[in-house]
């Protein structure tokens, strides 16, 4: 480019308003506005979150009996697991596998002139509070699953120990809305299995063997055991600080007593 359009060409404009003085940012107390901050700990929780919070507080510092803490002690996963899918092999028909049954059965007579043979009776599990107790009564079933959050407890409190005195072998799981899945219901407090094919035996041995070794056999020690009493870590640390001190203090005037 030739020198006299260099000298030319307009020196570019600065957009900075000499007016407008400079300054960098200051987070300090009093100054600019401060940094982007978590507020989660300064958030006003709806109320039942609140509520719900300090329920779950509550019954980790009240005292709950025997018969209430047995229910915060479930099978454990690989063994539910294995139990859950058993079952699960034995679902009750449903309302439309039951009306196809029917209208077959129905056919059939119609066709052939006399009854239909309804055949054996099939292998499925069982529910409803009522049906089972009635079942543990006669000590007919192999196997009871009893759901750990039924609302009210009162409703199968006294299940676990109708199971051990009658020698049926039961186990308390995780889930009713499990236990409602197996026989097509929204929930259900317990199921319970009869009998099994031939070729389920031995899987079902292994786990009436597991679930008497964790409830069964050991329903003296869970009878006696209470949950709860969970102080807060403040008033663990008061109490063992009293502690200390009266431990101090017994010292000192043994030592003085000498």
């Amino acid at each position: 480019m030739p020198a006299a359009a260099q000298k030319g060409k307009a020196a570019p404009v600065s957009k900075k308003n000499p007016l407008i003085e400079s300054r960098p940012i200051n987070f300090g107390i009093g100054h600019h506005r401060a940094p982007k901050r978590d507020m989660t700990h300064f958030v006003r929780w709806p109320e039942y979150v609140r509520l719900q919070r300090q329920r779950a507080v509550l019954k980790r510092r009240l005292k709950v009996p025997p018969a209430i803490n047995q229910f915060s002690r479930v099978l454990d996963k690989n063994t539910a697991t294995q139990a859950l899918k058993l079952f699960a092999k034995y679902r009750p028909e449903t309302v439309q596998q039951k009306k196809a049954r029917l209208v077959a059965a129905a056919k059939t007579t119609a066709a052939e002139g006399k009854h239909a043979d309804a055949g054996a009776k099939p292998l499925v599990a069982k529910y409803g509070i009522n049906h089972i107790t009635s079942l543990v009564e006669a000590k007919k079933p192999a196997l009871v699953l009893i759901a750990h959050d039924v609302d009210p407890i009162e409703i199968v409190v006294w299940l676990p120990a109708l199971c051990r005195k009658m020698g049926v072998p039961y186990a308390i799981v995780k889930g009713k809305a499990r236990l409602g899945q197996l026989v097509h219901k929204k929930t259900a407090t317990a199921v319970a299995l009869l009998d099994v094919k031939q070729e389920d035996k031995q899987e079902l041995a292994s786990i009436v063997s597991a679930v008497k070794a964790n409830f069964n056999d050991k329903f003296e020690d869970i009878r006696k055991t209470w949950g709860g009493g969970i102080m807060s870590v403040r008033s663990q640390h008061r109490t063992a600080t009293r502690l200390a001190a009266a431990a101090a203090t017994a010292a000192v005037s043994a030592k003085n007593t000498v």
